[in-house]
């Protein structure tokens, strides 16, 4: 067993992926969704979510060691009402840099270490942050980088960039997954996979790895 590790946003999608290829690893998984009736369930847009997660993730397991910060808030909207945003920042940005401070200062506190991994946007890597999502992604890119910087040498912070992988889940609001260099699409497997190298990577932070096919570089 490697230690246990926070997946948020863990229960479909990219970060059940994650979760199970971290399992297969040998790693404890402890997945977060807003399902009710899971034991990790939390609505990162509600105040003090983050510290009442660590808390419950640190109850089921004292080794915890590593996040991954998955769970995300998607909008294609040019523009979004204020509360919206807002909620978008939370979930996006908020949440995920005030966790990795916890995990950091649990682990100090246990002369630790760890990782966190933070899932991003292709877009960013292409210039394409003009919607308040893409922004947001932004924005937490480049907190990754400032947190690996400060929470250094207990914490190591990285980012996955992933391309096109999945439609969004409303088909109304659907969009192209734009050209690629190589020959296939990335799947969710791949994505996860490079999660897993960047929690095990122990000289490896404050790096973003695209997992895009190519995608930012045309």
């Amino acid at each position: 067993m490697k230690g246990s590790v926070l997946v948020t946003g863990g229960a479909r999608r990219i970060g059940r992926a994650i979760c199970e290829t971290l399992a297969a690893r040998g790693w404890r998984v402890l997945a977060h969704s807003r399902t009710p009736g899971n034991p990790l369930c939390a609505d990162f847009r509600m105040p003090g979510t983050a510290e009442r997660l660590f808390a419950d993730a640190l109850a089921q397991a004292p080794d915890l060691c590593a996040i991954v910060n998955s769970a995300a808030m998607f909008s294609t909207a040019a523009e979004l009402p204020a509360e919206e945003a807002d909620a978008l920042q939370a979930v996006n940005v908020t949440v995920p840099i005030r966790l990795a401070e916890l995990l950091a200062a649990h682990l100090a506190a246990r002369n630790d270490a760890g990782a966190v991994v933070n899932l991003l946007d292709t877009r960013i890597l292409r210039g394409l942050a003009s919607t308040p999502y893409a922004m947001s992604k932004l924005a937490l890119a480049r907190a990754t980088v400032a947190l690996a910087r400060r929470l250094a040498p207990t914490l190591r912070v990285s980012g996955v960039a992933p391309g096109p992988v999945l439609p969004p889940e409303d088909a109304a609001n659907s969009e192209k997954g734009g050209a690629i260099l190589l020959p296939r699409r990335p799947t969710p497997s791949d994505v996860a996979a490079a999660v897993a190298f960047l929690i095990e990577a122990e000289t490896v932070t404050g790096q973003i790895l695209a997992v895009d096919s190519g995608q930012c570089l045309i």
